[in-house]
């Protein structure tokens, strides 16, 4: 086990110089970001004539770049639309076996489903249990565990009794687990309680039973996930016909339409901004890092030790600590295939905007693994030289993104104008900047056509509470997105990045789930 696999930040480093190498990676960020924002505003003062050359080629880069997510999204949507028609029983039925899984049909695996909850109502628990349980997959090969935090108390019991009373012989094995919540060398968050229930169902069921870790595939959902009938046909010819099934994640399409009807825009425009960009990642195989729902061998996860438990973004943490510990010999497989999840619903507008943005917060505070990657790949020397190079620059440039593009094309874009002086407003390339600012940026706008043509076909059906004009307003909504770019976008990954460039580190924050009557 190589030592570096659990680091949560710098402080759990003993030896000295790796602790300020790491502490030096966890500035990286930060810097970065507001590096890039404040040299914008420097030189709008002291150079504006280049500062707006500069921001008309990231506006015209941005175009182009627009132009080409939009392409990969439609490529992504039209294949999860074929998938969905798939008959992937019969897909299975007509496979041969895999020359990597020796001996292994596909009737062999077992699925094991880890559900984590805390503080969530049993109606939303009902849900993915009941979607779990009318799978057209054969159910005596399902292991499903309800993990429930024994720091929620007789919530933690109340879950696990009803689940068990409606869902015990729905599954070959069904298990409630309770994660205690004083455990030294944890944080409170999903990671841990998910490596709890790990441990617990390998201890109670997997070696007991003596069933083989090769032929176990884990998903592990958030509890408000609920799955296709068809999501572990899916799921197990993808495996059955990878090339390396056992160094392998795999990523289904999170949507977040559950409760859709009942966000506010703001909700719906991120909830659906989210689910387009991992469509783009899925069309990007060689950038697919996991995130939420997910899966992944059961061979894999006793190997690393299970999931860690003193960090909050474990759902992409996960991958890196598998490619690390088989020296790079690690990818994600796209499923191209949906599970349905929760938009951001709270009983009030300004309480689902406060609960949007620190979950937002909480999404982007994976710019704690940029610090363990790199430090990493310093570290472990077996990993080729151009892998480490290709996703360490994609890693930094995806975080340096996040939390400055939108500021860049919508606020400092106007800055020479408003603080360049006199002699730069008179000059011709500042009576022009505007006029190129904005027909470039109406260009790349066009992008959300294809946004609002693809979010009203993932539309569930209209609740009939809902007047026809709801779609009406379901498409107009991306008008709001330039505003969702910076407040639920930016800001948000720029509190995150000067939060661990300050040594801030947060905490897990569990995000509320409501259902209105």
């Amino acid at each position: 086990m190589l030592e570096y696999i659990h680091v949560g930040n710098s402080q759990d480093l003993t030896a000295r110089s790796d602790r300020r190498l790491y502490r030096f990676l966890e500035l990286t960020p930060g810097i970065l970001s507001w590096g890039t924002l404040l040299f914008i505003v420097a030189i709008s003062f002291l150079a504006p004539a280049f500062a707006a050359f500069f921001i008309i080629v990231f506006d015209i880069y941005w175009l182009v770049k627009t132009v080409y997510l939009s392409l990969l999204t439609r490529f992504s949507f039209n294949k999860m639309r074929a998938n969905l028609k798939t008959d992937w029983h019969a897909r299975l039925e007509s496979l041969s076996g895999n020359p990597a899984l020796p001996g292994i049909g596909w009737h062999d695996l077992y699925h094991l489903v880890i559900l984590p909850v805390a503080t969530e109502p049993y109606v939303i628990v009902k849900e993915s249990l009941h979607a779990i349980a009318k799978s057209r997959y054969p159910l005596d090969r399902l292991i499903v565990v309800l993990a429930t935090e024994g720091r929620t108390g007789a919530h933690a019991h109340d879950l696990a009794r009803q689940a068990h009373t409606e869902f015990d012989s729905s599954f070959f094995k069904f298990l409630t687990t309770t994660h205690p919540g004083d455990l030294t060398g944890e944080i409170i968050g999903k990671g841990s309680n998910e490596a709890w229930a790990g441990r617990a169902v390998k201890e109670q069921i997997i070696d007991p039973l003596h069933i083989p870790h090769e032929r176990i595939v884990v998903s592990v959902f958030d509890i408000d996930t609920v799955v296709p009938p068809d999501f572990f046909g899916c799921l197990t010819w993808h495996f059955m016909t990878a090339a390396n099934p056992l160094r392998a994640s795999y990523q289904p399409i999170p949507i977040f339409t559950n409760n859709i009807w009942e966000a506010p825009a703001f909700a719906r425009v991120f909830a659906f901004s989210t689910t387009f960009w991992q469509m783009i990642q899925q069309a990007r195989r060689e950038q697919l890092v996991t995130f939420s729902s997910q899966s992944i061998g059961f061979q894999a996860l006793v190997d690393i030790d299970f999931w860690q438990r003193n960090i909050v973004s474990e759902d992409s943490r996960i991958f890196w600590q598998c490619f690390l510990r088989y020296d790079g010999d690690w990818e994600t497989i796209p499923l191209h295939y949906p599970v349905y999840m929760d938009a951001n619903v709270a009983h009030t507008f300004w309480q689902t905007v406060r609960n949007q943005y620190k979950q937002i917060r909480r999404w982007l505070w994976g710019v704690e693994n940029n610090p363990y990657l790199l430090f990493g790949f310093i570290k472990n020397k077996k990993i080729p030289s151009e892998k480490k190079w290709h996703l360490g620059f994609n890693m930094i440039e995806k975080t340096h993104s996040s939390s400055t593009n939108a500021l860049i094309i919508f606020l400092l874009g106007w800055m020479p104008i408003l603080v360049g002086g006199s002699r730069f407003t008179a000059t011709i390339l500042s009576f022009h900047l505007p006029r190129i600012t904005t027909y470039t940026m109406d260009l790349a706008m066009l992008g959300l056509v294809t946004s609002a043509i693809l979010s009203i076909t993932l539309l569930p059906p209209r609740p009939p509470q809902y007047g026809k004009l709801k779609w009406l307003w379901m498409a107009l909504q991306w008008v709001i997105f330039p505003v969702n770019f910076i407040i639920f976008g930016a800001i948000p990954a720029l509190d995150a990045q000067t939060r661990l460039m300050l040594g801030k580190y947060m905490g897990f924050w569990v995000t509320p789930k409501a259902r209105r009557p």
